[in-house]
């Protein structure tokens, strides 16, 4: 691990220098590149500083207890001394998670698609839940929601709705949630009070850059139409909103958010990129062995992740077996502590698994 971090400190060093160049500066995407380098290795240069004090400090005080002969003073010093050793400790387990190997997504943002499952209206109506939870959550980290396409129901519910989140490392965080949420509750429509079971399908995809994926031309079909506003508000009076279908996939997007056809063209077409990136990105991990893959995060539209129940007010996360009683505060987007969990999780198996590869 010292190597290892010897190795990043000179790079940052040699980093610090190259971002002052006036010739490197001049072309402003290598800049930004190195730029964005830079930033992420000041998060472990920073913590390695404040571990190497720690450790002269410690040194220092061993030191001088072997010299010292006065009680009062070998007793503040062994104090100190425990201080730095749990220090010491605590900023090598730090440092092994700044060192775990770094989800090139996570600093993307993200296209969150939920889909009503089992449960017809009631299943739609939990959609629109998620979809407010989701929208919650992203303000109280300041992050920018988009709306991009919705199907809804005449109850408020949505069979389908698809928005963009705009923040910082915001794919860290909302990876977590692809798969199947499930519902239990009283429906409104229910006149005998008994609980229903639902579901919605969520999917998180990353947003694509265009070096990650290339898509040709000639393989999209475009189809144009009128479409209402968000929420059921005013309709266009032109035909503004877009489809967009990938032939060799089949995968079909809409986008109705913007006025203009072509902004929307614009959204649709990222969606796109998305969406086959992700299909890329599953192809790729079904050939990894098990054992290799994280129970946590892997993306699985097929796997029930959570259970809402309302009835006990309760929050079950299946993958880490983790349940709160806070399910008015969670779904007002109240979301870290199961999030921070599952962040947890994650890289206590990478540890494990960087530890067996060893």
């Amino acid at each position: 691990m010292l190597d290892k971090l010897e190795f990043i400190e000179n790079k940052y060093e040699e980093l610090s220098i190259k971002i002052s160049d006036p010739s490197v500066m001049a072309n402003q995407n290598e800049w930004r590149k190195l730029c964005k380098e830079h930033a992420e290795l000041e998060v472990i240069v920073n913590k390695y500083k404040e571990y190497k004090k720690a450790l002269e400090d410690l040194d220092a005080d061993k030191e001088m207890l072997q010299e010292e002969n006065d009680r009062e003073l070998k007793e503040m010093l062994q104090e100190e001394i425990k201080e730095l050793e749990e220090a010491k400790t605590q900023y090598e387990e730090e440092l092994k998670i700044l060192l775990l190997p770094k989800d090139p997504n996570d600093d993307k943002n993200v296209f969150i698609e939920i889909r009503g499952g089992a449960g017809g209206d009631e299943a739609a109506l939990f959609a629109a839940n998620l979809f407010r939870m989701y929208t919650r959550y992203a303000e109280r980290h300041g992050w920018k929601s988009e709306f991009i396409s919705a199907n809804e129901t005449d109850i408020g519910g949505f069979k389908e709705v698809v928005f963009m989140l705009r923040g910082d490392a915001a794919y860290s965080k909302m990876k977590f949630e692809s798969g199947v949420h499930r519902v239990q509750r009283v429906p409104d429509t229910e006149s005998s009070g008994r609980i229903h079971t639902s579901t919605a399908t969520v999917a998180v995809l990353p947003e694509v850059d265009d070096v990650d994926i290339h898509i040709d031309p000639n393989d999209i079909k475009v189809d144009v139409f009128r479409a209402s506003g968000n929420g059921g508000q005013c309709v266009n009076t032109t035909d503004s909103a877009v489809r967009m279908t990938h032939l060799p996939t089949g995968i079909v997007v809409s986008c109705q958010d913007e006025k203009s056809q072509l902004k929307n063209k614009e959204k649709a077409l990222k969606v796109l990129k998305a969406r086959l990136f992700e299909k890329a990105e599953a192809e790729r991990n079904a050939g990894i062995a098990a054992d290799r893959k994280s129970q946590v995060g892997s993306g699985d539209r097929s796997e029930r992740i959570r259970t809402y129940n309302y009835p006990q007010g309760r929050i079950t996360d299946h993958r880490i077996g983790l349940t709160l009683y806070k399910l008015d505060s969670y779904l007002d987007g109240d979301m870290d502590e199961v999030i921070d969990a599952l962040i947890t999780v994650e890289q206590a198996e990478k540890m494990k698994s960087m530890g067996n590869n060893e």
